[in-house]
């Protein structure tokens, strides 16, 4: 069993909390175990219930009486099956020390075993390791938008590419390198890998860079460990590869990894066209965060509308085709980013939602992006699959629609009220709840509004009580 894609901590972060009194009593050294959040329960078979990677605490409540020969074995057992990197163990009310069948069982598992003292209670240590995974959390993020903003500056230096393999080997702790779609090694940085590794790396960035005897789809990036090294691969869009190599992985690397993609697919590209490079620069600008108006202004013109688009799956999925090759991802590794001609249209894309903003210039790029973010928002607040910005100064609603049917007007104004609550409607009304959803459904039709978006029910509402 995996542990959850979130942000861990060492377990020996967790007993330097001198506010818990914890200690490790059986297991491996606590400096090599990361949890991923704190569970309490006291069944006899915890191991259907665990997600993998928890600090499970129990008193011992699950034991009998007079534990047989072997239960403190097998529970621990089924702990270690279940996932969980660690058990906590609550000497009081059940048990006054920590049962030396389950000590010595933890210790034969490798299972980290913690002896919790009475003044200490279960929630208080699920919170102390929530604040501490927040804490590393927040530390990763300013990482990854630092190194963002540092890969950016290396992309506008005289020699811009051996700067981002500089700045993205610092940044990751590892090597660096360059691929070309006839797999020269032009530019790397850091330390190279040799033996079995060296080797490794060097078919992953094979793998990745198209080739016309590939009898399947190339895949965007590979990853593999050799000899302890964490060895990964990003396919450039120009047909070479970004290749990587390190002792230690982060969860941001990959994020960082993504920027650098970004910034060296454009440095390579010089077979796309002026204005797609132009283009895919000021997107650049735009994902990275960097006050660069001035320049993408003067890449794209003064005068040329577009648009920024925000897409987000609603599962874990690759990025949508938004019929353009300017798109890319956040630093979440879920929100997609493109920019595009104002005339050019967005569709829904099943499986995702969408949100657009409103035509502007260059100069008025971070407005746009903002404005995307506030559609996709709305988008996703109204579950509808794609919203596009609305201006301050849009249009007001109008029931003129309405007008001369009373019994809708009324039912319209009826549900409003009640906050759109059906039941409560029709008993209002004393009509049937079906009878309600017909009439709402058909004000929505007649209005062309979406009713679930919470500004319209606010501007009908206004429009109705001023009527």
């Amino acid at each position: 069993m995996t542990a959850p894609p979130t942000q861990g901590v060492s377990l020996a972060a967790v007993l330097a909390r001198a506010d818990l009194g914890l200690r490790r009593i059986a297991g491996p050294d606590a400096a090599d175990v990361v949890v991923h959040g704190a569970h309490t329960s006291e069944l006899t078979d915890p191991e259907p219930f665990l997600l993998g990677g928890e600090l499970l605490l129990t008193a011992g409540v699950h034991a009998p009486d007079e534990p047989l020969e072997g239960y403190f074995e097998e529970y621990a057992e089924r702990v270690a099956r279940g996932g969980a990197v660690a058990l906590g163990f609550g000497v009081t009310p059940v048990f006054d020390t920590v049962p030396p069948e389950l000590v010595a069982a933890c210790e034969r598992l490798g299972l980290p075993l913690v002896e919790v003292p009475p003044r200490t209670t279960f929630s208080g240590i699920a919170r102390a390791v929530w604040e501490l995974m927040a804490q590393a959390r927040n530390a990763e993020l300013r990482r990854v938008t630092e190194a963002q903003q540092a890969l950016a500056s290396a992309a506008a230096r005289p020699d811009p590419l051996p700067s981002v393999l500089r700045q993205l080997a610092q940044r990751i702790g590892g090597f660096a390198v360059a691929v070309t779609p006839d797999g020269d090694e032009p530019h790397h940085a850091g330390p190279r890998p040799t033996g079995a590794a060296g080797d490794a790396l060097a078919e992953l960035t094979a793998v990745v860079r198209p080739h016309a005897t590939h009898l399947f789809p190339t895949p965007s990036s590979a990853a593999d460990t050799v000899g302890g090294t964490h060895l990964s691969a990003y396919a450039l869009s120009t047909g070479g590869a970004l290749g990587l190599a390190t002792e230690s992985r982060s969860p941001g690397d990959h994020t960082i990894a993504g920027a650098a993609v970004v910034l060296l697919s454009l440095l390579t590209g010089e077979h796309r066209s002026t204005g797609d490079t132009r283009r895919a620069a000021a997107l650049v600008d735009v994902l990275l965060g960097t006050d660069r108006v001035e320049a993408a202004t003067r890449l794209l013109g003064p005068d040329t509308l577009w648009r920024v688009v925000h897409a987000r799956p609603l599962s874990p999925r690759p990025a949508p085709d938004l019929a353009t090759p300017l798109a890319s991802t956040s630093s979440d590794d879920a929100l997609t980013r493109a920019l595009i001609p104002s005339d050019q249209e967005v569709a829904p894309h099943k499986g995702y939602v969408i949100g657009v903003s409103a035509p502007v210039n260059a100069r008025d790029l971070p407005l746009a992006d903002a404005q995307a973010a506030h559609a996709l928002t709305r988008a996703r607040a109204t579950r509808a699959p794609l919203a596009h910005h609305r201006p301050d100064n849009a249009p007001a609603l109008t029931l003129d629609p309405l007008a001369g049917n009373p019994a809708l007007l009324e039912t319209l104004r009826t549900w409003l009220s009640l906050h759109g609550n059906w039941e409560s409607t029709a008993t209002a009304l004393t009509i049937h709840r079906n009878t309600a959803r017909q009439r709402i459904a058909r004000c929505a039709k007649l209005l062309s509004v979406n009713l679930d978006d919470p500004d319209t029910r606010m501007e009908l509402w206004f429009a109705l009580r001023d009527g």
